[in-house]
């Protein structure tokens, strides 16, 4: 047993270079794979070859992360000194208010973690091994569960198999793979079985190693024999998670010999995040109104006990001024619109929000980063023309390149052509079938030639030879001149982000013996066939939908710059040569400097794609990354909102903040129109409360200083809070003006704190206005109680105050002006508190209130005060409302 888990550490990682023989002796293997008993005891000690998931939070774990909100901290704080101070009705309130947001975010998350479970997905469900039965020394192939692959076994590999670990080829046959899951290139890549003598491995990183194959690539063409290096933990695919093993990273130096890990460093870039638009948008206003509240209640006790005399029996009154100024309804509406926005999201896009801040930062994002491959473009190329030699459109280079790759195709039995080869037949219809086929040479990697051979004029073969432009001109029989117009024509072709292939024909005498590679000598060549990325359906329009609400869209892509401004053209989106960044050709310390005037970034690694994306950030604009490969998760985790879709590999979905149905710009665009929704909404409640509350709080401190008794007793106050908190629970389901979905919709503070300042001094005007008309109105004869009048005076003003606020202040530029818009719940709602400002005195709850019923006259007063109000707060929501883009 201490032998197998010596020969289990030693294999933890791939060894970086040697022969094939030192491979599999470092490995203790052989071609002919372990035994069962091997495996087995090689299973016990490294483990399972499975990626370890992120664990979903319990509910009491999610309850206590609700109340880290600044508000909610702080109404916590306040329930428990009114509990202090024997004040049990404002408990209750304020505790039961703390509660139901707890409880409403913790639903919210909680459901959103159990749809992420229900997305996880193997990356691999079997594999076929080569194990040794007991008391047999011939393998046998099987399929076993990728979950028991262990270091040393020995796998089999062909087209559209994933590559269920990370391994050493042993043999491959024309094997060529799709890493765009781990390095963001949209080319299938070749891949043989070098052998690799010391330890030199060649540039350009570890998936440039010809070699070597990893876990969360995907077999385009050809078939091989590998030996596994590295499972579960110890894999790149997991690397790209922070995951260790033994207490060191994944792939360490040791593993590598110093050479850099691409997606190593996710766990870092996490780490500094740093906090998301909406942290930094609802912390700031928080913390404003915070100190508000910690200096209201010392205010009023001091003033109180130096003008009024009054001791300790005030502090009632100021907890509930204090109170008063609290948006306490705040964390519940602001959970209740994100978890809102998010079920509908989920019900109808197929979009799930793991993180309901999330979709606040959607509807702030001014900014989107995404992958070319499978965003813009399909992950598969089109036929753009066919030239020949002279440059000329020439339809039959492209016939004869399809008759090559249908014949190809028969020869080599493989299940479905390569993509180059599927797109000729789709290009060309039926060519081929016409022709009688002869042999074919399939593709290699290494002479990267692929040769059919059909029937020509009696007595004659045709060889159609298809191939990468240098390898095919090396074959053909041309002059020095003529080279060079082929390869200037080429260039010109892939600087214009096509991908080529070059055709070539010989005619042979028939015979009967077959054809080899050799037989690729003195060519004609015929031609070019160039091929661009397939456009995405859906690209082009969510494109445009995007930029018209104020999204710069950027690319960030592993792809060459001229493939990615093709891409570009073709979608029609305008993007000068100035606004083409290659990355690999920028020292990583500028790179960041350029992210705002690139539009699109190539040939990025995944360090990159974050280092932009944290430079944006830090630019003032908040970003989105939609990625869906091991390479993009630290993009994912430094962005505000991290984005990938359902069919994303396990590591991008857990670091994602939503998942999308599907890789479509189109989800995005309905995800961004669905936080800004919500956030207006919460911004429509925010200047409603704020400002209200504070002209309150302004007229509750100079009436106390200036009347001999308390402007409104501490239940009053708690009253009126109830009734309008009730009433403002209509924003969660309000439904914004358009105007206010055009843009992106940030909760700026400074702006608030203008906006509340302005406004909370005009309702503090129309509050001290109903004062002075009230003192005038007492002091005529009158068999009223002078301190109960005043109260329920100032109790039934406040409430048609605030009833008049929610219509004429809700978000919105032309909207502003309430009366323009539908009514909605909003104006339904304003309407029932009306309703109540009036009735409450008169009924039974009014007198152990102490509210009393008010004389016709006092109605005629308070109409004339609230009429004037609404003059002067109609035409100042306006002037805001043009003056500036508002909070």
């Amino acid at each position: 047993m201490a032998s197998e888990l010596a020969a289990a550490d030693t294999a933890a990682v791939p060894p970086p270079g040697g022969t094939t023989l030192q491979v599999l002796r470092d490995l203790d293997s052989g071609p002919r794979g372990l035994t069962d008993a091997e495996a087995e005891n090689r299973l016990a000690a490294a483990g399972e070859n499975t990626v370890p998931e992120l664990r979903t939070a319990s509910w009491p774990l999610l309850c206590v992360r609700a109340l880290r909100d600044p508000f909610t901290a702080v109404l916590l704080c306040l329930g428990l000194v009114s509990t202090l101070v024997s004040s049990w009705g404002t408990a209750a309130v304020i505790l039961g208010l703390v509660a139901v947001s707890c409880v409403l975010r913790a639903s919210g998350e909680h459901r959103a973690d159990r749809s992420m479970a229900a997305l996880r997905e193997l990356v691999a469900g079997t594999a076929t091994v080569l194990r040794r039965p007991p008391g047999e020394d011939r393998p046998r192939a099987r399929e076993v569960p990728v979950a028991e692959l262990v270091p040393g076994d020995v796998i089999r590999l062909g087209p559209g198999d994933l590559v269920p670990a990370d391994v050493r080829l042993l043999r491959a046959r024309g094997l060529t793979v799709r890493q765009a899951a781990l390095t963001g290139e949209s080319a299938p890549v070749a891949k043989t079985a070098v052998e690799v003598p010391g330890q030199r491995t060649g540039t350009g990183g570890p998936f440039a190693w010809p070699h070597l194959c990893f876990q969360g690539s995907g077999v385009a063409t050809g078939t091989a024999t590998a030996v596994v290096v590295a499972t579960g933990a110890r894999t790149r695919f997991a690397s790209a998670q922070g995951t260790t093993a033994h207490g060191t990273p994944a792939y360490g130096t040791a593993a590598v010999r110093g050479t850099p890990v691409h997606g190593g460093s996710a766990h870092g870039a996490a780490a500094g995040r740093g906090p998301s638009a909406f942290d930094r948008s609802v912390h700031g206003i928080s913390w404003v109104l915070i100190r508000f509240m910690l200096l209201t209640p010392p205010l009023v006790l001091m003033a109180n006990a130096a003008l009024r005399g009054r001791g300790l029996e005030t502090l009632p009154f100021a907890v509930a001024v204090a109170v008063g100024l609290t948006p306490e309804m705040l964390p519940v509406i602001v959970t209740t619109c994100l978890a809102r926005g998010a079920r509908l999201l989920a019900r109808a896009h197929g979009v799930i929000v793991k993180r309901l801040p999330a979709l606040h930062d959607l509807g702030a994002v001014d900014v989107l980063c995404v992958d070319k491959t499978g965003t813009l473009t399909q992950d598969r190329p089109v036929v753009a023309h066919a030239l020949d030699a002279d440059g000329r459109e020439d339809p039959e280079v492209l016939r004869r390149a399809a008759v090559g790759a249908w014949w190809t195709l028969q020869f080599a039995e493989l299940p479905a052509p390569d993509a180059l080869d599927a797109a000729l037949l789709e290009a060309a219809g039926t060519a081929g079938e016409e022709h009688d086929g002869i042999a074919a040479v399939p593709f290699d990697p290494v002479r990267r030639l692929s040769t059919a051979v059909v029937a020509g004029r009696p007595g004659t073969h045709v060889l159609l030879v298809r191939g990468a432009v240098e390898d095919v001109l090396d074959h053909c029989v041309l002059t020095p001149a003529e080279r060079d117009r082929v390869s200037a024509l080429a260039e010109r072709e892939a600087a214009d982000g096509l991908r080529l292939i070059a055709l070539a024909t010989a005619e042979r005498p028939a015979r009967m013996r077959g054809y080899t590679a050799a037989d690729e000598r003195g060519l004609t060549f015929r031609g070019l066939v160039a091929f661009r990325d397939a456009l995405a359906p859906t690209a082009a329009e969510a494109l445009r939908r995007l930029t018209d609400a104020g999204v710069t869209v950027k690319i960030l892509t592993g792809d060459h710059p001229g493939t990615a401004l093709r891409a570009c053209r073709d979608l029609g989106l305008p993007v000068a040569p100035a606004q083409v960044v290659d990355a690999g050709r920028v020292p990583a310390g500028e790179l960041g400097a350029q992210a705002a005037r690139a539009t699109v970034v190539s040939r990025c690694t995944p360090h990159d794609k974050a280092r932009l994306v944290a430079a944006l950030r830090a630019a003032g604009h908040t970003v989105g990354f939609l990625g869906d490969g091991v390479n993009d998760v630290p993009a994912l985790r430094v962005a505000d909102v991290g984005i990938t879709p359902r069919a994303a590999c396990d590591a991008a979905r857990e670091s994602a903040d939503v998942v999308l149905a599907d890789k479509d710009l189109t989800a995005i665009g309905h995800a961004v129109t669905a936080g800004r929704h919500a956030s207006a909404n919460i911004a429509s409640y925010l200047r409603v409360t704020l400002s209200s509350n504070l002209g309150n709080v302004i007229a509750m401190l100079a009436a106390g200083l200036l009347l001999p008794f308390l402007p409104m007793l501490p239940a009053q106050v708690l009253a009126q809070n109830l009734c309008f908190d009730a009433a403002q629970a209509a924003f969660a389901h309000d439904r914004p003006d358009p105007s206010a979905l055009r843009r992106p919709t940030v909760l700026r503070p400074r702006a608030f704190l203008r906006f509340i300042t302005g406004f909370g001094a005009l309702n503090a005007v129309a509050d001290l206005a109903t004062f002075a008309v009230l003192a005038a109105a007492l002091r005529g004869p009158d068999a009223l109680n002078d301190e109960a009048v005043f109260h329920t005076a100032w109790f039934t003003e406040n409430l048609l105050t605030q009833a008049l606020v929610m219509v004429l202040l809700r978000t919105g530029r032309r909207g502003g002006i309430g009366m323009t818009r539908s009514i909605g719940p909003v104006g339904r709602t304003a309407a029932v508190l009306a309703v109540a400002a009036l009735l409450l005195p008169a009924c039974p709850l009014g007198p152990p209130l102490g509210l009393t019923a008010l004389p016709p006259p006092y109605y005629l007063m308070l109409a004339a005060v609230l009429t004037l109000y609404a003059l002067a707060l109609a035409p100042a929501v306006a002037r805001h409302e043009r003056g500036a883009a508002g909070p």
